[in-house]
């Protein structure tokens, strides 16, 4: 079950975090991975430990929110059956006080970034009359989550276009759905801590960790295990959906 043998997977934001984790469980079901990433080192580093595990990959240095280089990157890929849109950044605060700097770098990024690989995989599978597309959204799509504002703009965009894509592509044999994760453990969680509370970096762990009523922040590998089941055959039947993969968050933080 869950083969990806002869698939072809886009991952953008494939060099750290939750897009590592797919790249690399990915290829590790067979799949020839395509990693895009803005940092060609980082998603160079995830193509060392796949190559070191025998997996097929190759890395495409990009920024997602610039169309034309990623018109360029899809115009060398020549069979596409997955895409995944990982890279995202974040941002802390409120609408007073983001500027607007601030809120179009996220859009760019998070929103545009999204739109533009989507926009250019969908001739390819058209052609092909087939295809895959999973979104990384964010609980910041379903719940208001204090000093997220742009951020969680962001997340509700893509939630609302895996709905539109679904809808759109229904008769094209082409599926689209999202996760929505709570805290994941990432090196960007331990860089934000190490940031924005010196000398407070356990204190603050713990609680962020318990702020999932699961206790604990989730792992990049169990957001990637849900990616794997969405994007194989046997979730052939699930289009047009959202999936929080919370520890409880959403329904269970009273």
């Amino acid at each position: 079950m869950f083969s990806l043998k002869n698939k072809t997977v886009v991952v953008t934001g494939g060099g750290s975090g939750i897009g590592k984790a797919i790249a690399e469980m990915f290829a590790t079901q067979g799949a020839s991975i395509h990693i895009i990433e803005l940092n060609e080192q980082a998603g160079k580093q995830t193509s060392d430990t796949i190559i070191a595990s025998q997996g097929e990959v190759n890395v495409h240095a990009c920024d997602v929110s610039d169309q034309q280089q990623v018109k360029q990157v899809f115009s060398r890929i020549c069979k596409l059956d997955i895409l995944i849109n990982c890279a995202g950044i974040a941002h802390v605060g409120k609408a007073g006080n983001t500027s607007e700097e601030d809120f179009i770098r996220v859009f760019n990024v998070n929103v545009r970034g999204t739109y533009n690989c989507i926009h250019a995989a969908i001739p390819i599978f058209e052609q092909q009359k087939s295809g895959v597309i999973l979104n990384v959204a964010s609980i910041a799509a379903w719940v208001g989550i204090t000093d997220r504002f742009a951020y969680s703009m962001s997340k509700g965009a893509i939630f609302s276009m895996t709905l539109s894509v679904a809808r759109d592509y229904l008769d094209k044999n082409i599926r689209c759905n999202s996760l929505s994760p709570a805290r994941v453990h990432t090196p960007f969680v331990d860089g934000f801590i190490a940031k924005n509370y010196p000398g407070k970096e356990t204190e603050m762990f713990d609680k962020l960790s318990k702020s999932q009523p699961i206790g604990r922040m989730g792992t990049t590998n169990e957001i990637a295990t849900l990616a794997l089941y969405l994007c194989s055959d046997e979730a052939a039947f699930v289009t047009g959906n959202d999936y929080p993969i919370d520890g409880g968050f959403i329904k269970l933080n009273n």
